[in-house]
Formats: structure tokens, sequence, C-alpha cells
């Protein structure tokens, strides 16, 4: 997230104080919303496969950071084959004339992991469609298992689900590390210019949940394979 920072305060007894407390979280927070703004920088951006989306928080930055404000989508980039998300660049294209990153103290580090992220996503989009192709062509032939004699369809479909479960459960894997290392150096050394960074949960609840049906049918066209050659 860009542009949206909460502040804690400790709990306190003392209703007077936690009114204060609030009302100096809100100011503090409206004023960093202006800023985002007033650079032209949105206060989210989305990395997804193909693209990325980016918008605003509606309603504004909340003193409460327990209480989530929605998220309104206002552009996407066109969806690209190959695609990495880039957020230097994205970013460093809204700033407004006269501003660069290097006055937004943009840290090194952030740089340095786009060249991984650009590797990893491609990799992925290369995995994700071999996956997709093999688990298509073994639906296919487990229907035309079902008017054949049964014998030829785990000979067909094993060897097209295994290669289903490889290439998805390898993107899986990428994914999961590599969302967790560019996350991990973000919170890490964007915190000092209020950037933050969280795991798309449900890509990867997604992207897991593939993988372990294709295992599934792994091991039940396995399962058939060896039935048949023991009968």
């Amino acid at each position: 997230m860009l542009g949206r920072t909460t502040l804690d305060t400790s709990k306190s007894s003392s209703s007077l104080v936690n009114s204060i407390s609030n009302s100096i979280k809100g100011e503090v927070n409206d004023l960093i919303a202006d800023v985002a703004k007033t650079l032209n920088i949105h206060d989210f951006y989305s990395a997804h496969l193909l693209n990325y989306c980016e918008g605003y928080f509606t309603p504004g930055p909340l003193p409460n950071k327990t209480v989530d404000p929605d998220k309104n989508i206002t552009q996407c980039s066109n969806r690209t084959a190959l695609f990495h998300f880039d957020p230097t660049a994205a970013i460093e294209k809204e700033l407004k004339p006269g501003i660069s990153l290097a006055d937004l103290r943009w840290p090194s580090t952030i740089k340095d992991a786009v060249h991984t992220v650009e590797v990893a996503s491609k990799a992925m989009f290369v995995l994700y469609c071999v996956g997709a192709a093999a688990t298509g062509l073994a639906l296919i032939g487990a229907i035309l298992g079902v008017f054949s004699d049964g014998r030829a369809a785990p000979l067909i479909n094993n060897p097209l689900a295994s290669l289903a479960l490889i290439a998805l459960g390898t993107a899986s894997a990428i994914a999961s590390v590599i969302m967790s290392k560019v996350v991990s150096e973000v919170n890490k050394h964007g915190d000092d210019i209020g950037i933050s960074a969280t795991k798309g949960k449900t890509f990867l609840g997604m992207t897991w949940a593939a993988t372990v049906l294709i295992a599934i049918a792994a091991l039940a066209w396995i399962y058939e394979f060896v039935a048949h050659r023991m009968r």
C-alpha cells in the first residue's frame, strides 16, 4: 500500500486521552493521504500474473487501523503475457514533473528485487500455461476413457496429470517464495517512507488448491494404471 499510514497508541483508561489520540491519528492520516494525492500517486497497487491495478481507499485513511477500508480500483494495465510488475516504474511514471523517486528516498533494495520478480513472473507464466494445457488434455483423455475399454485412459492420463502436477506445483512454490521475499523486503526497507506490502492470500489459496486437486487426480490415475496391470 502506498500513501496510507496508520499510527498505534497504547491503551488508556481515560476516554479523553483516547479521544485526543484518535483525533491526532486522523489528522496525520488525512495529511498523508493529501500528500500522496499531491504527488499524484495512488493509495495501493495490486500486482497480478498478467497485469496490475491501482486505486484509492474508500473511505480515506481511518484513525483505527483495525478497520480496513474498501479498495476502489481506478485503473488496470493491459493484460500482457510474460508480464512482471515493476513498482519503481509504475510510481515514477505517475509522479508530477519535478519530483523524482530520489526525492521520496525510494529504497534501492526494492529496485534490486525487480529483476528477481521479473524472472520469477516469466517462469510462473510458462509453468501455468504448461499446467493448464496438461490438465485440459488429461480432462479430455478422461472423458474419452469413459467410452473406451478403460485400459488406455490411465496410460495416457497418468503422464499428463503428472506433468500438470509438476508444472503447477513448481509455479505455486515459486509464487509463495517470491511473495514472501518481496513482502519482507518492502516492509523492512519501505517503512520509513510509508510503503508496505501484503501477500495475495486469495491467489496463493487458489494456486495451491489447484495443485492439490491435480495431485489427487495424478494419484488416482497411478492407482488405475497399477490396478489394470495387476488384473
